[in-house]
């Protein structure tokens, strides 16, 4: 933890609700405080704009990162994915420095998700120009899966009177929060009616307007969910761990199919018991990279259930 952090962990404040905020910051800035990538290098296999897609991988594959993350969060995944002769993409989205989090370098995913949902929308335009593929196929995590749906619904992603125009064939979440989270009890602390705009305003400023747009029962959840979980035309693959406390309930994270879409709601767990990656790791989880494999119609290499290691913790 920096100097800076530091001096942020002993701010005096009143407020229960900020108080859980700056430590959501601190806890954060302690777990990137060693070799914390700042995204400004892709993963090793991503973003190689002469890939040229293959009749056995017609689908360039975007990775989404979640909240307070950038796109090396996927050093692990991105890798194997390339392995396999896929175009793998990645990006930062979402800057806003307006906010305490959202100020320090590295980190992204803070600004509004409609916003970053117009980001999503030219970067796999682009991905789209350069690869000639009709279609992308998508993994996110956390915020990403939200995200992903913003795009797909309201952002030209998906054409539910003809699926046949939709630019995504499948989307694989990884502990999203798709259905909001209570991040342990912060919403109990939300206050009901007219003062609830002041305490988001709150949230947004320290943690960043996408944290609050997470909390269950927000606007901006309400709005994305009316219509249903799915777009008719796409798979879906929607991963919990049950170990997970961002994400809480962690089967907040599942869908529910609709019209032409097909869902498919795994816990980690159920594959290997003993996984206890936390959920910002969960994308460095063997048992999630088979099950993201899985879901892309591919063979994963590896073990989906080594011996648990240290870097495991919670």
């Amino acid at each position: 933890m920096s100097v800076r952090d530091s001096r942020r962990c002993r701010w005096g404040i009143g407020s229960p609700l900020v108080a859980l905020a700056v430590a959501g910051i601190c806890a954060a800035a302690a777990a990137h405080a060693n070799g914390f990538a700042d995204g400004s290098v892709a993963p090793q296999g991503a973003n190689d704009w002469a890939c040229r897609p293959t009749a056995a991988r017609p689908e360039p594959v975007l990775l989404i990162h979640g909240t307070w993350g950038n796109q090396n969060s996927w050093d692990t995944l991105a890798p194997q994915l390339k392995a396999h002769g896929l175009c793998v993409f990645s990006l930062n989205y979402g800057r806003a420095v307006f906010s305490v989090r959202g100020s320090d370098p590295g980190v992204y995913g803070t600004a509004d998700i409609r916003s970053s949902a117009r980001e999503i929308a030219g970067f796999i335009d682009r991905v789209r120009t350069a690869t000639g593929a009709a279609k992308v196929d998508i993994v996110a995590h956390s915020q990403g899966g939200p995200l992903a749906r913003q795009y797909l619904r309201f952002e030209g992603g998906a054409h539910r009177n003809d699926p046949g125009r939709n630019t995504v064939r499948r989307l694989v979440t990884i502990a999203a929060t798709n259905h909001g989270t209570n991040a342990e009890g912060l919403d109990s602390l939300l206050p009901s009616g007219s003062a609830a705009a002041t305490v988001d305003d709150m949230i947004g400023r320290a943690l960043g307007t996408a944290a609050a747009q997470q909390l269950p029962d927000s606007e901006f959840l309400r709005t994305l969910n009316a219509a249903g979980d799915t777009e008719p035309g796409i798979d879906y693959t929607a991963i919990a761990s049950r170990v997970d406390r961002v994400v809480t309930p962690p089967e907040a994270t599942f869908l529910r199919a609709g019209r032409g879409a097909t869902v498919d709601n795994v816990w980690v767990q159920d594959l290997c018991p003993t996984d206890t990656f936390h959920h910002g790791t969960l994308p460095d989880s063997p048992a999630v990279a088979y099950l993201v494999h899985r879901g892309l119609d591919l063979t994963y290499p590896g073990s989906p259930c080594p011996a648990p290691s240290a870097d495991q913790q919670n």
